[in-house]
């Protein structure tokens, strides 16, 4: 079974954002080698509260809810049921950003990606440019 196929939970804990030392533009969320989206620089990011607070994360098997404890250190990763034995993959957290929108000021929630973004205002249409 491939991983699209395979049964997913979100985890709850994302790694800290930095700023990439060369652009100083955000980063891509998690840990390890780093390749920053803008610059294409190479960062290596470690932070070991983020990898203890994954190690001991708690979730539910999305088959049986059964509350497991993930004891792995890394996201993504494929996770077994001890109680129903059913394989499910632990992804990392998507953390999401609220923009104003500079014409009617709506609040816009989206997912943080580093780079440049195109946003039109679903309310009053105006398109404009955010970057992180």
């Amino acid at each position: 079974m491939s991983d699209e196929e395979m049964a997913g939970i979100e985890s709850r804990i994302a790694p800290p954002d930095l700023t990439c030392p060369r652009c100083k533009n955000l980063l891509p969320s998690g840990l390890g080698e780093l390749v920053c989206s803008m610059c294409k620089a190479e960062v290596k990011v470690e932070h070991e509260i983020t990898r203890k607070k994954w190690r001991e994360e708690k979730v539910s098997c999305p088959e049986c809810s059964k509350v497991l404890v993930c004891g792995v250190d890394q996201r993504p990763t494929n996770l077994q049921c001890a109680a129903c034995k059913s394989h499910f993959v632990l992804k990392p957290h998507r953390p999401k950003i609220e923009v104003s929108c500079p014409s009617c000021e709506r609040k816009l929630r989206m997912n943080k990606k580093p780079g440049k973004r195109e946003i039109q205002c679903p309310a009053c249409q105006v398109e404009f440019r955010i970057s992180f």
